[in-house]
This record gives C-alpha cells, sequence and structure tokens, in this order.
C-alpha cells in the first residue's frame, strides 16, 4: 500500500480487499454544518468500491448503489469524521474510485478529492521442496492457456509477464521462482481468491502463506548475483566451456566489475594465466 497527497487531493493505492481510512477535521474556526458526497469510479463498469463516512452520530454510505448523497456532521469544530474506503476482491488492474466531498461550514466552503487505485497483490504460495520450478510452470500454463482462450492478442509464448494492457483482463500478471529459495514460489495478481482457485489442480502446489508479500522483502531476488560471488583467489575451479573445457585451475584473480576470472592451469607446463567470464567456472576446492 502506497499513499500519495497534495493540499486538495489524496491518492491511496491498494490491493484486492484493502481499506484505508482518512480523518477529515472540521474547518479551524467553524463547526462543519453539510458534507454533499459524489463518488466516480474508472472506468465506469468497474467493481463498486465501499465508500463509508462517519462520525459521532451520522453518516453516508453506498452500500445500496447510490453515489451521491449528503449528511450533517454531528461535530463541533474540535471534532472529525471518517472516510473508509474498501476495494472490491474483484477489482481489476488500475481500476479506481475518487470521492469528491464539499464541506460547507456556514458560509464558507472547500472542496477535497480522496481517490483509491487498484494495485496487485503479491502473495507466496508453498509448494513440495525441489519442486519449486515444476509449479511455477504449470501455473504459468494455466494463465498462459487462458490468455490465449480470452483474446488471441493476449497470447504470450515465451513471457511470464503481461503488459500493462492486458493486465486489465487477468487474475495473474507473473510468477517468480527465485534461485536459492526452496518450497517458495511468489505469484502477483490481482484477486487473491481466484488465485488460490486456479492452484487447487496443481499436485506439487501445497497452500497460499496468509497475508501479502511486500515487493521489498523479494527485491533481491529480481537481481540477478554476479557469477563471481562465492570465489576467491586461490580456490580450485573447473573450466566449463571455452578451449580449456573440463581443465582444472586456480584463481588468480578476479575482477567484480567485469564478472572476469583469472586463472593458471593447474596441469600445464608453463603457468600461463587466462582471463575468462565468471559463468565459464565450477567452484570443486576452496583455498586452505
Amino acid at each position: 500500500m502506497s499513499l500519495a497527497t497534495s493540499e486538495n487531493t489524496a491518492t491511496i493505492f491498494l490491493t484486492a480487499g484493502g481499506s484505508f481510512s482518512w480523518d477529515i477535521p472540521a474547518s479551524e474556526d467553524l463547526p462543519i454544518s453539510n458534507v454533499k458526497v459524489s463518488v466516480v469510479t474508472d472506468p465506469v463498469d468497474a467493481p463498486s468500491w465501499d465508500v463509508k463516512i462517519t462520525d459521532n452520530g451520522s453518516g453516508w454510505d453506498n452500500y445500496t448503489g447510490k453515489q451521491t448523497g449528503e449528511f450533517h456532521p454531528l461535530i463541533t469544530h474540535e471534532s472529525k469524521f471518517t472516510l473508509k474506503l474498501t476495494c472490491p476482491r474483484g477489482a481489476r488492474y488500475d481500476d479506481k474510485v475518487t470521492v469528491n466531498l464539499i464541506i460547507s461550514s456556514n458560509e464558507r466552503m472547500r472542496e477535497i478529492s480522496y481517490s483509491a487505485v487498484a494495485t496487485p497483490s503479491i502473495v507466496a504460495l508453498k509448494t513440495r521442496i525441489g519442486q519449486e520450478k515444476d509449479v511455477a510452470k504449470s501455473l504459468y500454463n494455466i494463465f498462459r492457456k487462458e490468455s490465449k482462450e480470452s483474446r488471441e492478442d493476449t497470447y504470450i509464448v515465451d513471457s511470464t509477464t503481461f503488459t500493462e494492457d492486458e493486465c486489465k483482463h487477468h487474475d495473474v500478471y507473473s510468477v517468480l521462482c527465485p534461485a536459492g529459495l526452496s518450497g517458495y514460489v511468489f505469484v502477483e495478481g490481482m484477486n487473491t481468491d481466484r488465485m488460490r482457485e486456479k492452484t487447487k489442480g496443481i499436485k506439487k502446489a501445497r497452500s497460499f502463506v496468509d497475508g501479502e508479500t511486500d515487493v521489498n522483502e523479494i527485491e533481491h531476488y529480481l537481481t540477478p548475483l554476479s557469477p563471481v560471488i562465492g570465489i576467491a583467489e586461490g580456490d580450485i575451479v573447473e573450466l566449463i566451456n571455452g578451449p580449456f573445457k573440463g581443465e582444472k585451475a586456480r584463481v588468480f584473480k578476479i575482477d567484480k566489475e567485469r564478472e572476469e576470472i583469472t586463472v593458471e592451469l593447474i596441469e600445464a607446463m608453463v603457468p600461463i594465466p587466462v582471463t575468462v567470464t565468471g559463468e565459464s567456472v565450477k567452484l570443486i576446492e576452496k583455498e586452505k
């Protein structure tokens, strides 16, 4: 969830089912006498957001489908009322609601707008240990098949993500299977209920972890690790490609910026330094 504000507007980004509340204070010098409310969704056919305004003795909501109204808060200049927005479970990518308030205080009047935008969730799916890639591939195949059946122009062949326009028509946008993380796959999408339904037929998938995962928690998985990490000068490595494939060598120098390693072949009669990329070696033995 994130929030953006300015003097007369405030925007919150919510995942499906999420809520956020604003406390709206009365005028600094006069109590509020009347509040007019207008609710606008974008696009117009977007699922209805729950809008609720409450104070000590009155309020307003759109539970019956009404999009405009007004109420008279029973508050003083030291009080406040609360506006709460809840994103619908069936929200689509980038659906938006705006609540416009015209607040009257005797002869004074001010207008404030509060907006909320639907944004995807990231959830962790438990899998059998060692079966993470199989589960990720099964999920991808399910989503790719649905994409082809729903609209031919959204059929993705070699990508695990959808474009921004295509996201409006799907529940799941990406599947992440991090190297080095056992027993979990991360799934990004809008409707977590439908995401759970789609995994029930995958035998190697277990259950979703309660709650959502923040992108900051998995950001390090999105950055490829340097192939020279974990290798030090003096280590014994095996060359796995190139003209010296299969030869053993001792690491002589490491260039971390270029991700290159200079080695000396162990069985060579004359030790000649050879520089290769980090992907060209496999660590065999650490320096003693």
